[in-house]
């Protein structure tokens, strides 16, 4: 088990949803976490104050993380800021969904970048300085729509998938070092992104899932946390937090 008191994390998409359960979590148990955000600058400023509240270390930075040069000023912001970097969680997604037939090149490409170009363009600056931790974690959120496929999501599904493959292979290439790669792969969470689907259609949802409840943002947390503090010989696995909806 990894004491995690003093060590520093980036969580991309941190300021809501499963993201910033994911920074409330880290927090509780020690980490300075700082939460990066895109357009949710009153929740960002929100949360860290709420972190600070319950005596915890939080810094929020605006980045665009799809965009490589971006990334690069979050990772140094961070480096910056707290001097030190070992936790690189990423969370920052979208959703454009439709048929293919009406999907547009604008909304492939954007779900791409948000949901897998961004975690290259993190984890590249960042890798230096997770490599020299003692226990550097990279944690990718993925989804059991990468897993599955979904109607009407084929650029969220190739985007998830794609993040899986990624994760295994590099996985493989820092095998021998202090770093772990893993994926996270939720189920329907109880999220905005979830609860602007239509009730009839969530509780048709809700019946395909074995549980029959969707999960809560925590319990993305949790498992985020147990990679970090339990997860020194876990690496390229994906962890599925689905209620049972994919086995």
């Amino acid at each position: 088990m990894i004491n995690l008191n003093g060590k520093v994390a980036i969580v991309t998409g941190g300021a809501v949803g499963i993201g910033a359960a994911i920074s409330k979590e880290l927090a509780s148990n020690g980490v300075k976490v700082v939460l990066n955000y895109n357009s949710s600058s009153k929740a960002a400023e929100d949360l860290v104050a709420q972190i600070q509240a319950n005596g915890g270390e939080a810094y929020a930075v605006q980045a665009d993380v799809s965009v490589s040069e971006e990334a690069t000023k979050l990772v140094n912001a961070a480096v910056e800021k707290y001097g030190r970097l070992d936790i690189l969680v990423n969370n920052a997604g979208i959703t454009r969904d439709s048929s293919f037939k009406k999907l547009s090149e604008e909304n492939w490409r954007k779900v791409i970048d948000v949901n897998l170009n961004s975690s290259y363009n993190t984890i590249s600056p960042a890798l230096p300085h997770l490599s020299e931790s003692d226990a550097g974690r990279i944690i990718n959120i993925s989804s059991v729509i990468g897993q599955t496929g979904a109607f009407g999501q084929t650029n969220y599904s190739a985007a998830k998938a794609g993040l899986i493959g990624f994760t295994k292979s590099l996985a493989l290439e820092l095998a021998k070092t202090n770093v772990t790669v893993n994926a996270i792969c939720p189920g329907f969470i109880e999220t905005s992104m979830v609860l602007e689907i239509p009730e009839e259609i969530r509780g048709q949802i809700v019946a395909k899932i074995p549980q029959k409840r969707f999960g809560h943002p925590e319990e993305i947390a949790r498992g985020v946390l147990f990679l970090c503090k339990d997860g020194a010989y876990i690496t390229g696995q994906q962890l599925n937090i689905n209620g049972g909806l994919a086995m």
